[in-house]
This record gives C-alpha cells, structure tokens and sequence, in this order.
C-alpha cells in the first residue's frame, strides 16, 4: 500500500452537493429510466448498422429532442426549437435534454441560476466532439468538388484539355498532365479521374472567367445604414451569384455546399447551447480529457466554487452516438470487441463497446445553495486528483492513476481503509488486469468494486458520468446496483489480485468512502472521492428549507 506523502490536502470549508441531473444513455432517455434499467441489470448494447452486418455491438443512446419541445417553447419564440435541430448535431442536443432534466430534481433552480449572474458557470465537455456532423459535411464537400472539377475539366469548358485531347497541348502542359484514367486499369480509375480533373480544372479559362464574374459579386459593400445595408447586399449577392451559375449552367461552388454546422458544432457548442438555454451568464467552456472528461469537469467545477468564484457550476460532458469513424478507430486501434456479443469488463478481456450520451450535473456551494432551499442529491463529492501518465497513448502507467488515487484521498482526508467501494474504469481489455491490480496496491482486499461498461459500453467523456452517477444512486438508496458480471465469469488471473466484486445482484452498501477512477486516452486520469450524506446533513438541508418556505 503506497504512502501519502507530498500531496495537497484540502484546506478549503466549502463543501459542495449535487443538486441536479440528467442523463442521455443507451436505451435511456432521461435520468429516472437510467436509474431504473441499472436497478433491473444486464446489458443495454445492440448490433451496429452503420457497416451493414458486422460484428459489432454499441451502445445507441435513446434521445428526442421533441420531450422538451413545450419546455422550450415557454421559454424561446417558436423558431427556437427548430433551429436546434438543425443546426446543433448530436453532443450539443442531448447535453441540453440532460441540462433540462438536471433543473427538475430542484425546481427553481433555474431561476436561481440566472440570478447567480457570473457565479454560475458552465463547464460541459466532450470526449469525441460531434464527429458525425463533420464526417457528413466532409463527404458532402468531397462530392461536390469532384462534381466541380469534373464540370471545369470537361473539353467544353476547358480550352487547354480540348487541345491536349486533340494532341494540340504545348509540351510543358503535357508533361505535366496525369494519367488519362480512361487509359488505367479499372482499380485505379476512380482515384485517377479526382486527379486528373482537379488538375484540368486548375487549367480552365473558363473557369477564370468564372471566378472572375464572382469577384466582381463579391465585391460589392454595405452602404448607408449598417444593418439595413447588410442584408441588403447580402440578398443582391445571393441573387447575382445564382444568375450567375445559372448563365453558365454550374453545379454550385465547393465551398457554397460545405454547411456552417460545422462552426455551430465545434467543441464549445454543449456548454455555449446550455449558458443560452438556462441564461446562464457566467464562464462557459469545454474541458477536453478524452475518457476523463467529466472527472475534469468535476474537478474544474469544484475548484471554482471553492475559490468562491462561483456558487454553482453546470458541469458534464457528451459525445455522439457511435458512427463508422468512432467504432472503426476503435477498432483499428484493437481495443474493440467484435465478436458479435457482449465483452463484460474483468472477464474475457476482448475488447470494449463504443456508445454515446450525456451526462449533466449542477453542483454547488452546500451552505449557499441550502439557504436557496435546494436539496443536495446522491453523495457529497469531497475531491479530484488529476494526473497524467507522460507516456503512451493508450497504455495505462501504474504510477500516474495511483498518483491521482492518492492525491484525491489524500485532498478528501480519507485512508486507504476508509474506501468502502470503488467504481473501475475497466474496459474489458487486458488493461483490467492492470487497473485491479495497481488499486490494490492502495486498496484493502475488502472494498466492493465495480465495472459498468459491460451494462452500457464506453461513452468516452460522457460514461465518467454514468459511472459515478450510479455510484451516486448507491448512496440514495444504500444498494449499489448490479452489474452485468455473472457468477463464474471473472477472469481467473483477476480473482487472484481481487475477489470482492458487485456482481449480476445488488450488493448492500458498506460504510465508508467511495471511490471512481477514469483513466483517458493519452494518459489522463481523473480519481474522485466521495462520502454519503449523514442524517444530520439531511436534516439540515430539509430544515433549511423549511426556513426559506
């Protein structure tokens, strides 16, 4: 068991509660039905399409941005809604579905957040970013300009190859003309012809002329009243430039077919969309740490409200749900199962489920927020440790998430036999090996563990959440939820380091501290402590806001 020696110990009185959250998980469109399939066990994932038939199983999150359609609607002119869904992709939409389910477990808490001002901020990351919405722009830009160049390189168009296939072309230009793809076996044609009328494209006078037209479009400025004279221009731009097309019969330019959702979409977009819908006007940003991302938020969160910055902090994180580029770089990168069943962490060690959703939580100062009359939920969260590993870009070290174990006992004030649970980032690869047996090494061989990304796959910065809002139900409940390990399936090489796991039944909760490690993509670890509410923090809570009423 390694020392606690040289680590920051929490000096800090403020204490903080949860005091909202929302979920958006797979086959689980809000908080409550999440609660309620982890309570019933097993497994969420189903068969991935994106590939036709594969062998591979995802975790889909369930999400209708029409639940809060009304809740919306009170609150925005009409356009509002329909905006969102077209121009905010996926990340963006469920953590505002989550946002809006984390205001319900305290009503008023809106209100209050809007009357905080800059001492409620807004921390909401993303582990993946929206890479469905920009993998579909990216094929919509490559389609249209292999349509633009095929339009300026065809003979009409384009003197210089009319010349060139006539055998008229000046040397210089035919030496410097690629391969006629026609002349190519056919394997190779299509990646040819890209080549050869992007390059006869570049060569079209005709498409100088074009541009030419265009820049004399382009050119034309506002005039008298800004704002008048803004859309003005704008709208006798767009009307010259389709004449335009239409006088030469052109497909519309490349960059005119590559849609803006891709600025409205950029990492920013979750917590930005949830400062507008909560009009919430203090910081907004998003923290970045791969599969540490809310345990960095968490940390970020807590750390503003005990320097006092803020009162109340919206933090999470949300990634998309699974598409071909996610679960083929999962695989690629051989940490993916794809065997066509379930890979349950601490067993075969096959390999880990790529999913999608969110995860929303409003944390805040315990003593300020009770004087609101809001009831904190789930477990006190007492302290982060953050580290990085500084060496591989997949593969756990020992030392950095024992540092960042150590560090976070050490800020919470808890020893070592003093952790009653601990939730794993296991991933159902060989790592979990590794993971069980460098916590133990800190541990005492009676803490009850757990391992979740069996029950609803790997949600990048998103399944930090689940997982530690799951631990947050044991505390309310003092059950820890089952999980989807089945008697007799722990690997055998894993039993040897450790034996106490929760398993396909609840398990009562033991008195004592709880713990939660995610360890990142790139060697970021995020360890976070937590203590069950007393009765007489309950009761206090309970009488304060009977003082407010």
């Amino acid at each position: 068991m390694g020392p606690l020696v040289n680590l920051p110990v929490r000096t800090s009185n403020r204490r903080i509660g949860i005091f909202g959250w929302g979920v958006v998980a797979p086959g689980c469109p809000d908080v409550d039905s999440f609660r309620k399939r982890l309570a019933d066990g097993g497994s969420w994932l189903e068969p991935f399409s994106d590939f036709g038939p594969s062998n591979f199983l995802v975790g889909n999150p369930s999400f209708d941005l029409e639940k809060y359609h009304g809740w919306i609607d009170e609150r925005f002119p009409p356009s509002r809604f329909s905006q969102l869904l077209s121009k905010m992709g996926q990340p963006t939409l469920y953590a505002v579905g989550a946002f809006i389910q984390a205001l319900d477990q305290n009503p008023g808490i809106e209100a209050a957040l809007q009357e905080m001002g800059s001492g409620a901020h807004v921390y909401v990351g993303t582990g993946l970013g929206d890479i469905p919405t920009i993998s579909r722009i990216a094929l919509e830009a490559d389609r249209a300009q292999r349509q633009w160049d095929a339009f300026w390189a065809d003979p009409e168009r384009c003197p210089a190859r009319a010349a060139h296939d006539a055998g008229d072309s000046p040397p210089e230009l035919s030496d410097q003309a690629p391969a006629d793809p026609d002349q190519l076996e056919a394997a190779a044609r299509e990646e040819a012809r890209r080549i050869w009328n992007s390059f006869w494209a570049a060569h079209s006078s005709n498409l100088q002329e074009y541009l030419a037209s265009l820049r004399e479009i382009e050119n034309l400025s506002v005039e008298g009243e800004v704002e008048a004279g803004k859309s003005a221009v704008l709208r006798e731009k767009m009307k010259r430039t389709a004449s335009l097309r239409k006088e030469w019969g052109t497909p519309p330019e490349p960059w005119a077919s590559i849609s803006s959702n891709v600025l409205w979409n950029i990492h920013s977009s979750p917590p930005t969309q949830i400062s507008m819908m909560g009009k919430i006007t203090g910081p907004c940003f998003a923290p970045v740490a791969a599969c540490s991302t809310f345990g960095v938020s968490l940390k970020l969160g807590i750390d503003a409200i005990e320097r006092e910055e803020a009162e109340a902090v919206v933090i999470g994180a949300s990634d998309p749900a699974p598409c071909s580029l996610t679960v083929g770089a999962f695989s690629a990168a051989k940490v993916l199962s794809s065997d066509g069943r379930v890979s349950k962490p601490l067993t075969g060690l096959r390999g880990t489920h790529v999913s999608g959703g969110s995860c929303v939580w409003i944390i805040g100062d315990l003593e300020k927020m009770r004087a609101r009359g809001f009831q904190p939920l789930g477990m006190e969260p007492i302290s982060v440790g953050l580290t990085a590993d500084a060496d591989h870009i997949i593969t756990p070290s020992a030392e950095g998430p024992q540092e960042a174990i150590s560090q976070a006992m050490a800020s919470a004030g808890a020893s070592p036999t003093e952790i009653a649970t601990w939730d794993l980032h296991c991933t159902a690869t060989p790592g979990d090996y590794l993971e069980v047996e460098n916590t133990r090494q800190i541990l005492h061989e009676d803490v009850l563990m757990t391992a979740r990304k069996g029950t609803f796959g790997h949600g990048m910065g998103s399944c930090g959440g689940w997982e530690l809002t799951a631990q947050m139900f044991s505390g309310e409940e003092g059950m820890v939820p089952p999980t989807d390990l089945g008697d007799q399936e722990l690997n055998p090489e894993i039993a040897r380091v450790h034996g106490n796991f929760v398993g396909d039944t609840a398990s009562p909760l033991p008195e004592g501290y709880a713990g939660k490690l995610s360890m990142g993509v790139g060697g970021i670890n995020a360890c976070v402590i937590s203590r069950p509410w007393s009765d007489s923090d309950l009761a206090d809570s309970e009488s304060t806001a009977a003082e407010q009423d």
